[in-house]
């Protein structure tokens, strides 16, 4: 099934930009990081998620990047965007080689199964 985006045809000229450029540097810090590091981990603090997507790449003998937006109580426009941006509801958001691969129980299935050492190369 594809993923469903709004067509740019289908906002108003007055506002695209707006669209388009919402908290655009957190996005562009987050792809920035997926062109500089194989593995990286965006999260937020409070959550305990992200930190269990650290540990299991840690135990595993993953180096990874890590980028942590604020807290329940913070930077939630921010992570918002990142939401919009990569279509992923909930933290943490963890990319391998620039692909989205999910959350932390998505990766601690990776890690399990081998696929995660298979992606790396």
């Amino acid at each position: 099934m594809p993923r469903v985006v709004l067509p740019e045809d289908q906002i108003h000229p007055a506002v695209r930009e707006r669209v388009a450029s919402h908290h655009h540097a957190v996005v562009e810090e987050v792809r920035a990081a997926l062109l500089a590091h194989p593995v990286v981990v965006v999260g937020m603090g409070i959550n305990p998620f992200p930190k269990k997507a650290r540990a299991a790449l840690s135990a595993a003998g993953v180096d990874h990047h890590y980028l942590s937006y604020g807290s329940y109580f913070s930077r939630w426009r921010e992570r918002t965007a990142l939401k919009m941006w990569s279509g992923w509801p909930t933290f943490p958001m963890v990319f391998v080689r620039g692909q989205l691969v999910g959350g932390a129980t998505d990766l601690a299935r990776l890690i399990d199964t081998g696929e995660l050492r298979h992606m790396l190369g």
